[in-house]
């Protein structure tokens, strides 16, 4: 059975990572570093930063509590190295491990320069198939992935340790999605995490055509540190917490009474998990391995990107940031970067005294240069109707704003109006932009629903089936006063094998029930 939730084994450390990934030397002595040093090395690369999490942390955050976290943070010596990503867990300036420690074993002949972990690592074959994947033919893979490290890895292990959970976490956002903050499933799982939706907004991570805050670095490492310490209350172990990650936690739920085992290794070993769950949790562990010990694995040259930093300013609703941003004297380009959850060329029109973040140092040009300017968008394409008449449903549905909200706001019209021939709507996009899949802002637009990705794929599944002589799985709805024997009958097929294909333990079925045919 599920166990009943418990504390964490895991104390709370503030800004406690040891190891620099963007440093050039790759000793493990001590030594001191400046104060910025310290701040990138603690995952919050400036007090920008710091502030950016802390305001979801705790509203009432004060200058006593700020002192008092940075205190904390100095107290810890910091290890200037690039034999690690940094963000995952270290030992402290006292050369101990901190928190609940797990030693990798049967693992000598890799010759690890760390066999610590402070998840549960393990050395098995599932575990060797990953990491003979990303030593080879994924290897390119890995590597983008821990260049991206840099930037992120670093403030997510921060967050998750401030929340009592192990750092090495990290390595499920990696798994999940690269560190990659647009990485979006074909199941319409969203950011580093890779929350679906409505798990995202059951976490306090709001979506609407405007912005996606299960893009931000940030918010969704908040809110995956909520979900996976409910995860690790409802099981015990991270190992089937993180199977649950993947698979929900039903699944899991469900896997445990089917096998009466509360272990990951003994449930995977059933057919009732899918496969891409029962790698899941050994392609976390191979990342861990090899990201802990990049030296042993040849990838202590890994190019690191910078890690993440920034200023914040507060701009009014539906401000242009292409004008922002030139300006400025800055890329588009790198607000975006700096800006994930907001998907359009402007912020979010329904959110007063928005907070966007800029590039580092650039605040004071800011309050110079643009906090009294203009900068609401206006340059709004149109569009003239030519027909007698339209609804802005059907206006939406023309340009694939799925959103009806999104016009009514825009032209200040109710949700009912209707636009005569001749008449100009304006759309949300901005003049001389191409509307296309080749544009992020708009791509968006373009992605076809999860039913219709899900059909495509059973059509693939079926297409493949015939190609190789296998006959495709189907399914059939037992009819009232339909029996076993006359299904069977039916479809052609034995009572032994209808048993078998839906793993039935009563040999008696009921009028609705949906039956695998194969």
């Amino acid at each position: 059975m599920i166990k009943s939730t418990q504390k964490l084994l895991y104390p709370l450390f503030i800004g406690t990572l040891g190891l620099l990934a963007s440093c050039a030397s790759t000793s493990t002595n001590q030594v001191d570093v400046s104060k910025k040093e310290q701040k990138v090395a603690d995952g919050f690369a400036s007090e920008s930063v710091r502030e950016a999490y802390l305001r979801l942390k705790k509203k009432d955050y004060t200058e006593q509590d700020r002192k008092k976290d940075e205190a904390e943070s100095e107290k810890v010596a910091k290890t200037l190295s690039k034999s690690m990503i940094n963000g995952a867990a270290t030992v402290d300036g006292a050369g101990q491990y901190k928190g609940k420690t797990y030693f990798l074993q049967g693992a000598e002949e890799l010759n690890l320069e760390n066999n610590y972990f402070d998840i549960p690592v393990v050395y098995n074959d599932q575990v060797k198939k990953w990491m003979d994947y990303f030593l080879n033919r994924g290897r390119g893979f890995f590597e983008r992935y821990t260049e991206r490290a840099g930037r992120y890895a670093p403030i997510l292990g921060a967050i998750l340790e401030e929340h009592g959970l192990p750092r090495d976490l990290i390595f499920l956002a990696m798994a999940e999605s690269g560190f990659n903050t647009s990485a979006k499933s074909w199941a319409a799982a969203v950011g580093p995490w890779q929350f679906m939706p409505s798990t995202g907004r059951n976490y306090g991570l709001e979506q609407d055509w405007y912005r996606d805050e299960r893009r931000d670095p940030i918010k969704a490492t908040v809110a995956a540190a909520r979900y996976l310490t409910k995860l690790y209350g409802d099981f015990g172990s991270w190992e089937v917490a993180a199977a649950a990650y993947n698979a929900g936690e039903g699944k899991l739920s469900k896997a445990i009474v089917k096998y009466k085992s509360e272990d990951f290794w003994d449930i995977s070993k059933g057919r009732y998990l899918k496969d891409e769950t029962k790698n899941y949790v050994p392609k976390i562990m191979a990342l861990a391995i090899i990201g802990k010990n990049l030296k042993s694995f040849g990838f202590d040259d890994v190019e690191f990107h910078e890690p993440l930093d920034f200023d914040e300013v507060t701009v009014r609703p539906a401000t242009d940031l292409m004008k922002l941003s030139e300006v400025l004297g800055v890329e588009f380009e790198e607000i975006q970067r700096l800006n994930p959850e907001v998907l359009r060329w402007f912020t979010p029109p329904n959110l007063d005294n928005y907070k966007l973040r800029i590039p580092p140092n650039t605040a004071e040009k800011f309050a110079q240069c643009c906090s009294k300017m203009d900068l609401i968008a206006k340059d709004f394409q149109e569009f003239i109707v030519t027909k007698k008449s339209m609804s802005v449903a059907e206006i939406s549905k023309r340009f694939k704003i799925k959103k009806n909200y999104v016009l009514t706001a825009l032209n200040n019209v109710s949700e009912n109006a209707v636009f005569g021939k001749g008449e100009s709507v304006k759309l949300p996009f901005r003049v001389g932009e191409l509307v296309s899949p080749s544009n992020n802002l708009y791509a968006d637009l373009f992605e076809k629903p999860r039913k219709e990705v899900l059909r495509k794929n059973h059509r693939n599944r079926t297409r493949l089936a015939r190609s190789s002589g296998k006959k495709p799985v189907r399914y059939y709805t037992v009819k009232k006063g339909e029996s076993l024997f006359t299904v069977a009958q039916k479809h052609g097929i034995s009572v032994k094998r209808l048993i078998a294909s839906n793993e039935l333990k009563k040999k008696k079925i009921s009028a609705g029930d949906k039956l695998v045919i194969k």
